[in-house]
Formats: structure tokens, C-alpha cells, sequence
């Protein structure tokens, strides 16, 4: 007898067991998608991970209801690959699963209620909501428990059934169904062989009285004569002309008929292929370092300054892959990039070229999976989760801007590391890596520096073209001789006027969401905190009210002081939002523009700013750190940073690095076209090291990052782990962080164990937050104490009084 083991879209620690019966014994393959129960009647999708004849000793496993596909779908790189994250991550792989897969293609049951034909049912006994319900399994036989929500209130929707299954009046039924619906357009045709005019004259005749359909008639006739292969059907009516009536009536007489076709929610570029653009001599030295580093080294690190042309040589590297039949996978931090990055390159390789990003739909999704697996798309543009698709060849993967932070989301379960990630992937498809950054992290450049991978560089911009120049200004100083106006000095002002004079657009970075930090009352230095967090409000003058950036609590803005009753309501804080509005003041002939995160929500936000920007229809630009991210804007100059400082004020040791990181990049979008970019930094502290290293070179900068990571344990130098736990009851909490964190120092070093300690932000959400960090040294031992950590969670998850404590582990934090 066969049996399985299937990894389910739910967060378990292992692989479940399940039989296959004899109808489909030798039709399974590993990574294939089937049907099986879990949990009483629910009725899930599961990947098979292995096919084997263990018969289980303590349990009589169940068995497989139906197998939902013809070959695998999930390559054995791919499911090499989840087993390693769950591994390294200390996460479960059903988590991987359900990251890795589009809804749509994992199938869950939904139950259905249905009346029992077998009994009687005295509707005297009933009350209001089991009334309701019988009333309507009287109408419609099956009804989804989302259904009964619209009748039912959602609290008392568990007592009702449980009624009336007691007394056996409804059964209980569980379906699964293909969520994934191909697209598909509706087109008009005339019916077969009434083009004869005797047909014609007859049908002309029966539509005299109905003048209308007769005019639909004709046209459509018109159109059909005149040569048009498919007539849409929504064409019809965007006159408004014709109606829907008049067209049902043409096809109940049997004049017309209505066909469907189906067609890709991901549309092609159909325009005009160009040639890709000549290297440079640069840039065909550095092709060819990194073509004799993948000789002997599979990870290669780019390091360009910003507008030497990386993209360039990517489309160089991704035509030499295509050209000996493999894949290969662009990865972008973030979707602004990504999507600009497909306007670039669908114009070089038209309909091998794929994207996959958060703002697609599932079903988007779900297209573009099934063109991987059926190699259809020879290049894949995305973020994150583009590394779950199902390549079939894959030969490079190539990760833009790989200092970027989003690369280490901490917001998104499970807190894989992209660049990691990616490394590994490659090796499992023995692919090639490329990480491309004009700041790279100081973890991938000491590797570099230290041989662990190769180091290719390209030190000039596109062109032979001039770095930008950084500029630091004083406010301080310039405050004390009152040559400020607002946020800026008079200095940064006249530049930027110089700038728009020119016809110049101007960027100018703040990385601060929001109108103003602090609404604070004057007379009692009352503010506004959350209810649900320990952190201030945030004002938004756009939608005039209060917001927590944690929880995403909402509040009026008050007109007088809740506490003092006082109407000296004040604002303090530099936000973006309140920046913009000082922007226009300064310069009111100027068009502003603004990017961040509550201004690009929508869908296609990203491609409408980007467009504006290149028609020159923005003179000035500010944006937080996203405007700072590999975009090409050919008509600036100028960059202005009016709050530096800011940047610098995290608790965190990498906030150097990030700030370097941020004003390079950043300044990086100035004179690429004119080679004449500046940068002017506003700050009270021109003294600092990080402004001193910046106005020199990156090799300075990254002696010193590295100086100080050496000097204080920080990595690359070792390893670090962060745990965090949260509960709503603070005194629960208190006391499972500190039994968690005496499991931990029994396994692991005193020296190697912070904590525990509150967060810095303690409570979120109403849910208290304590948080431990581990420093664990490289090399063998690192793995023997992930190992002891692993059985160090183990053990706190064995205490029954624990399992509602939230737990969360971030590896190589």
C-alpha cells in the first residue's frame, strides 16, 4: 500500500501522512495538488512531498479524496527550497505554502447548509434566525455559511445551526471548487448563412416594426460586411445607442449568436521590439569581470554608482540566458521599481517577459504561474514572492538595489531574508546570482572584500558622466543668523528657484509621512496618543483627522484640549504632507507633486506619477525614501534633503548605513542626463563622522561601518536572532518572556542572550510586545545553536499556560 506525506496550507510544523487509494496508485507524482480531509469534514489542498510505503504505526491514516492535476506543478528546486526556509527559519512549512501559492490555487472547502428531506419540521418552535434560514433553504437548497451572514447576525449563527442539527432538521456539507475563472470576452456575430440577400429581405422585414433592432442589425451587418473579424460586445452600447434588450431580442429571434473567447489578464507588449542599447566600454570590461566570476564563484556582487548603467547590463546578461534556453528572475524591493523596470525591458523582450508583484490580482497570479510552468515567460520580473514561481530552467537571478530594507520584511510572516533566499534558490537550479546596489550592505561587501563571493565594480556613470555633488548646509548656523524661511535655508531656496528657472524639475526628500508628528495643546502640553498603542497620533491635513501609523486608528482633530479645555491647539513636527503644503507657498507657480505611501494606494498610482514626471508636468517632486529607488528621471538636478538629521535618530546600529544608503541613492536620481547633479543636506550637526565619510568616498564609508560593527558585535561579524513575544495581558507576558528567556540561557551562552526586554513601542494594537536578541557566533556553532534555540521553543511551546503567547522568531535579523 502507498502512502503520501502532504504539506497543507496551514501553519503546522510537519508534513501530514495520508493513503492513496487503489484508483490512483501509480498516477501521483511529488508535487502534485490533491484533495484530502483534516479536522473532521474540511476538505483542503495539499502538495505531495513524498510518495513512500511506510505504513504508520499509531495512527490509520485517511485518505486521499481526488488529485486536482495531470503532472506536477511544483518543481522539485521549489520544494527543495520550502524545506530549507522552514529549516534556516525555524517557521512551519505550511506557512511557506500559503505564501508561496496564489489563493486560487489552494482550494479550501466551504461548508454548505441544506434542509433534510427525510423530516418534518415544526416551523412553531423556530425562532426569528432558525426561521429565517428554513425560510430560505425553501428558495434555494444549498447556502454557504457566508451566505447566512446576510440574515443572520455573525454571533448568533453557531447557536442557530447547532439547534437545528440537534434536531436533525439541516445537514452539513462540505464543497470544494476551483476558485481560479479564466478570463473571457464576449463577442457579436450574425448567425451562419444569412449574408444571402433573400435572408437579408426577409429579416429586414420581420424588424420593420421593431426600428431599433433593426438599426442594431445593420450595423452590426455594416461592420461584418466591412471586415471586422470579432465585433465586441461592449462596443455595442458605449454610445448608448443600443441597449441590452435590443441585442437579447436579435438572438432569441435567431438572427445573431454570442461567442466567448478567452483571453490573458496579462496583456503582452505588442508595440515595436527594440534593439538593446550598446554597452559602453565600461560596462563591456564589467561584463566580462562578471562572466569570469561565474567561472568559479556563483554569487557575484555589482557594485555600480548610481546611473553607471546596471539595468543595461542585466538586459546584456538576460539576452545571453535566453539565447541558451534558460530563465531568468529579476527581483526588485519594491513594486514603484519593478513596474518601471517593465516599461524598460518589455519594449527589449516583448512576450517573454513576466512581472509578478502584491498589486496584481489572484487570478493575475494565477496566469502568470501557469505561463512559468509552462515556460512561456522567459524572464520574470517581481518582488518577494516572485521566488516561489514554478521555474522550469533557471539560469540567473539577478537582485536590484540589494541593500534595500524591504528585502528584510519584518511586517510580513514568515521574515525570510530575499537576498538569502535568492542564493539558495539559485543553488538548488545550480543558477547564477547577481546582486546589483550602488550602496551595497555592509554584510555583502565585506563578503566581497573577503572572497565569499566576487566583487565587480563600475565606478563612472553612463556616458563618462559626473557623480553628483553633496553639499552639507548648516541650519544651525544659519538659524542663528536668521537666514532661514521655514524648513529651508535661503541658500537651498535660491537653488531651487535657479532650477525651476532653467526649466529644471527638483526632488526634495522627507522621510516622514503624515502633516505633523505631535498635535500638542500649548497650555498643558497635552498629545494625542492611540488608545490602542503606546505612540503618538499622527495628523493628516488631507483627511483632516488623526492617524495611528501602527494600527491604523482614526481620530478627529481636536479644537480645543481634551484635558485643559485650552483652543492653543498646535502642531509640532515636520511631516511630509505639511511640507508639501510650505512647498507651495514658497513657490506658488510651481506644480508639486507628492509620493508616499498614502498617495500611491491605488492600482496604477505608480505608472500615472511616473508618467507626469516624464511630461515635465511636475516641477518639484517630494517623496519619502521611495522616491529615492532606482528611478530615472532624465530632467533633474537638484536634490534637496531638508531634515537630515532625522534619519540619524533610530535605534537602530544600521541606522548609519541606511541614512548613507538613502541620501546616495537619492542624490543618485540628480544630472543624469545634464552629468551637473547636486545634493544639498540640511543638518544642526555637519561635524558628524557619517557626513565627513559621505563627502569623501565608499571606501571610507564602509572601513568605518565595518570598524564599528567589529568593535561592537554586530554583523557580519556574528549572527543575529530576534525573538519577540506579545500577549493582550501584560503581567502574562512579563512572566512567559522571562521563563522563555531562562529555556534559552540553559541551552546558549550567558553572553550570547539580550533580553528580555520591552519594546521599544510596548504596546500595539492593545497587544503587549517583549523582545529578546541573540548575538551567535558564525561558522559550525552557529547551526548547533539554532538547534538549541529551536529545542528552546520547543520546550516554552510544551507549557500549556503559554499557547496563547504569540511567538515570533526573526533569523539573521
Amino acid at each position: 500500500m502507498k502512502f503520501v506525506q502532504l504539506i497543507l496550507p496551514l501553519n503546522i510544523k510537519a508534513t501530514y501522512t495520508y493513503s492513496v487509494p487503489i484508483f490512483l496508485e501509480g498516477k501521483l507524482e511529488i508535487g502534485m495538488r490533491v484533495v484530502v480531509p483534516f479536522g473532521g469534514k474540511k476538505l483542503y489542498t495539499g502538495i505531495i512531498a513524498e510518495i513512500h510505503n511506510r505504513v504508520p504505526e499509531v495512527f490509520l491514516p485517511k485518505e486521499i479524496i481526488s488529485v486536482l492535476d495531470s503532472e506536477a506543478i511544483l518543481p522539485r528546486e521549489q520544494l527543495l527550497f520550502w524545506t530549507w526556509l522552514s529549516d534556516y527559519y525555524l517557521c512551519n512549512i505550511g506557512e511557506i505554502y500559503r505564501i508561496a501559492f496564489p489563493s486560487s490555487l489552494k482550494l479550501e472547502s466551504e461548508t454548505y447548509i441544506g434542509k433534510n428531506p427525510n423530516v418534518e419540521i415544526d416551523y412553531s418552535i423556530l425562532d426569528a434566525n432558525e426561521l429565517h434560514l428554513m425560510q430560505a433553504l425553501e428558495v434555494k437548497s444549498m447556502i454557504s455559511l457566508q451566505e447566512l451572514e446576510a440574515f443572520i447576525p455573525r454571533k448568533e449563527i453557531m447557536k442557530t445551526l447547532n439547534h437545528l442539527l440537534d434536531e436533525r432538521w439541516i445537514m452539513i456539507d462540505e464543497r470544494i471548487s476551483e476558485k481560479y475563472r479564466a478570463k473571457e470576452i464576449s463577442y457579436i456575430r450574425l448567425k451562419e448563412g444569412l449574408l444571402q440577400p433573400s435572408k437579408l429581405t426577409e429579416i429586414l422585414t420581420v424588424l420593420t416594426k421593431a426600428p431599433k433592432q433593426k438599426a442594431l442589425f445593420l450595423a452590426l451587418l455594416d461592420k461584418e460586411t466591412s471586415g471586422e473579424t470579432r465585433i465586441k460586445k461592449s462596443e455595442l452600447f458605449e454610445n448608448k445607442f443600443f441597449s441590452s434588450s435590443q441585442l437579447k431580442a436579435l438572438i432569441d429571434k435567431g438572427f445573431l449568436e454570442e461567442y466567448y473567447v478567452q483571453k490573458n489578464r496579462i496583456e503582452a507588449y505588442e508595440g515595436v521590439l527594440e534593439s538593446l542599447e550598446q554597452l559602453t566600454e565600461i560596462q563591456q570590461k564589467a561584463l566580462l569581470e562578471i562572466d569570469q566570476q561565474f567561472t568559479h564563484k556563483d554569487v557575484v556582487l555589482l557594485h555600480g554608482v548610481t546611473g553607471s548603467g546596471k539595468t543595461h547590463l542585466y538586459s546584456a546578461k538576460i539576452e545571453e540566458l535566453i539565447s541558451k534556453g534558460k530563465n531568468v528572475l529579476l527581483i526588485f524591493p519594491e513594486v514603484s521599481l519593478a513596474k518601471q523596470m517593465i516599461r524598460r525591458l518589455e519594449k527589449k523582450h516583448g512576450a517573454l517577459l513576466g512581472f509578478y508583484h502584491s498589486k496584481m490580482t489572484d487570478f493575475e497570479k494565477v496566469e502568470v504561474w501557469k505561463n512559468v510552468r509552462q515556460n512561456k515567460f522567459k524572464i520574470i520580473l517581481g518582488t518577494r514572492n516572485a521566488l516561489f514561481l514554478p521555474f522550469r530552467n533557471l539560469g540567473l537571478i539577478v537582485v536590484d538595489e540589494e541593500h534595500d530594507t524591504q528585502y528584510k520584511s519584518t511586517s510580513v510572516h514568515t521574515f525570510f531574508n530575499v537576498k538569502d533566499a535568492a542564493i539558495l534558490l539559485a543553488s538548488f537550479y545550480k543558477a547564477k546570482i547577481l546582486l546589483g546596489s550602488a550602496t551595497p550592505s555592509v554584510e555583502s561587501y565585506h563578503n566581497a572584500l573577503t572572497g565569499k563571493t566576487g566583487l565587480v565594480k563600475m565606478e563612472e556613470r553612463f556616458g563618462g558622466g559626473k557623480l553628483p555633488i553633496i553639499e552639507l548646509l548648516d541650519f544651525k548656523e544659519a538659524q542663528q543668523l536668521k537666514t532661514t524661511k521655514g524648513s529651508f535655508t535661503f541658500q537651498a531656496l535660491t537653488e531651487i528657484q535657479n532650477e525651476l528657472e532653467k526649466k529644471k524639475q527638483v526632488i526634495i526628500l522627507h522621510n516622514r509621512r503624515g502633516y505633523a508628528n505631535v498635535v500638542e495643546c500649548n497650555s498643558c502640553g497635552y498629545v494625542q496618543y492611540c488608545n490602542n498603542c503606546d505612540v503618538v497620533m499622527t495628523y493628516h491635513k488631507v483627511s483632516q483627522d488623526l492617524k495611528c501609523h501602527y494600527c491604523g486608528q482614526r481620530a478627529a482633530m481636536p479644537i480645543s484640549c481634551p484635558s485643559c479645555h485650552s483652543e492653543n491647539i498646535t502642531t509640532k513636527g515636520l511631516g511630509i504632507q505639511q511640507l508639501e503644503e510650505e512647498i507651495k507657498k514658497l513657490f506658488p507657480t510651481a506644480t508639486v507633486g507628492r509620493m508616499d505611501l498614502d498617495a500611491m494606494r491605488t492600482k496604477f498610482a505608480y505608472e500615472k506619477f511616473f508618467e507626469k514626471i516624464e511630461n515635465r508636468e511636475l516641477d518639484i517632486i517630494i517623496g519619502t525614501q521611495m522616491i529615492s529607488k532606482g528611478l530615472s528621471f532624465e530632467n533633474v538636478d537638484l536634490v534637496v534633503v531638508p531634515k537630515a538629521d532625522a534619519l540619524l535618530h533610530i535605534q537602530d546600529f544600521r541606522a548609519e548605513e541606511r541614512a548613507y544608503q538613502l541620501f546616495i541613492q537619492v542624490a543618485g536620481r540628480a544630472g543624469r542626463a545634464s552629468q551637473k547633479g547636486r545634493m544639498l543636506l540640511q543638518t544642526y550637526n555637519p561635524e558628524r563622522i557619517i557626513f565627513d565619510k559621505l563627502l569623501k568616498n565608499n571606501e571610507y564609508i564602509y572601513e568605518y561601518l565595518i570598524e564599528e560593527r567589529k568593535k561592537f558585535l554586530y554583523p557580519p561579524f556574528v549572527r543575529l536572532v530576534f525573538i519577540e513575544l506579545k500577549h493582550r495581558k501584560e503581567d502574562k507576558l512579563e512572566r512567559a518572556s522571562l521563563f522563555l528567556g531562562s529555556i534559552i540561557r540553559k541551552y546558549l551562552p550567558e553572553n550570547c542572550v539580550f533580553g528580555p526586554e520591552k519594546s521599544p513601542i510596548f504596546r500595539i494594537n492593545n497587544v503587549y510586545q517583549y523582545q529578546l536578541l541573540l548575538k551567535l557566533p558564525k561558522g559550525k556553532k552557529y547551526n548547533l545553536f539554532k538547534q538549541m534555540l529551536a529545542k528552546s521553543i520547543e520546550e516554552f511551546n510544551q507549557i500549556a499556560g503559554y499557547k496563547n503567547v504569540k511567538l515570533m522568531v526573526s533569523i539573521d535579523f
